[in-house]
């Protein structure tokens, strides 16, 4: 088994149909989701990862029905139905039933949850350029919820990257400072030192990006939250990114410049594992 789908109170293997032509969403976008691992026996900070799905879908008009504690007991069951050397990535989603109404009609919120095995990549190191495509501002789209309808652009900047030879793309926000990479969030190291881009609205903050900033904290490093420039990329001692899907992975070329694996990357991944092995929630 790949793929596993809770909806309408059944499980369904492979790639069920769940939405249909007249459903807002399908029309105008109104859908969220959010992101957590099942691997090695343990889903770290999946009541996390529900809470901010269930905030997403509020953020969006939306009213789902299951609390935190529902989605993780779920995400649970659902996990102990694949094998147990399986990586797993865990999908909730909340869409907007079938209306004409161009915003969510909060009674007919949709829900369903997908688990799938997707191996977590080896981390051998990406490259990253400058995106010409930046993240927009609270005030131009959704910014505090995990909503689909933020994703094109993120395709979209990642296809143009590839397309240049490069796996990852740095994403500047409106006002010309470093969010993110597109599909991560981004950490610099100069001088000994671990910065990130401050939380201004226009990216997703997220929830592997609290937790490493957390351990790096606690045996010492000092890490910074401020606004980066991307000539400070370019130039740092160490790049790395944090994420659901990959975790802590290393920047190993930027532009033209290649870099190698740092110390500060390696404790970040090391202190993450450990977290995830010692107190990630256990299936």
């Amino acid at each position: 088994m790949e793929q596993l789908t809770y909806f309408d109170g059944a499980f369904h293997e492979g790639n069920p149909m769940i939405m249909g032509p007249l459903d807002q969403s399908f029309w105008f976008a109104t859908q969220v989701f959010d992101g957590a691992r099942a691997f090695d026996g343990v889903m770290p900070d999946i009541d996390r990862h529900c809470e901010r799905c269930l905030k997403s879908a509020r953020v969006m008009g939306m009213e789902p029905q299951q609390s935190v504690d529902d989605l993780v007991e779920l995400a649970g069951d659902m996990a102990r139905r694949f094998p147990t050397d399986a990586h797993l990535y865990i999908r909730p989603t909340y869409w907007s039933g079938a209306s004409d109404s161009l915003w969510a009609v909060s009674e007919l919120t949709r829900f369903l949850m997908v688990l799938e095995v997707a191996p977590m990549a080896e981390p051998k190191g990406f490259s990253a350029c400058l995106s010409e495509i930046r993240r927009p501002a609270p005030d131009m789209a959704p910014t505090l919820a995990k909503a689909s309808c933020l994703y094109p652009a993120t395709g979209d900047a990642v296809r143009r990257a590839n397309a240049r030879g490069f796996d990852n793309p740095v994403m500047l926000d409106h006002e010309g400072h470093v969010a993110e990479f597109a599909t991560a969030n981004l950490f610099i190291v100069r001088d000994g030192q671990v910065h990130t881009p401050v939380e201004n609205g226009t990216f997703l903050a997220g929830i592997t990006r609290r937790r490493v900033m957390s351990l790096l904290r606690d045996v010492g490093w000092e890490v910074f939250e401020r606004s980066i420039s991307w000539d400070e990329v370019r130039t740092a001692d160490e790049v790395f990114s944090t994420g659901n899907y990959n975790k802590v992975m290393p920047a190993t070329r930027i532009d033209d410049r290649d870099l190698q694996p740092g110390p500060a990357y390696r404790e970040a991944r090391e202190l993450y594992f450990a977290f995830a092995r010692d107190r990630g929630h256990r299936l």
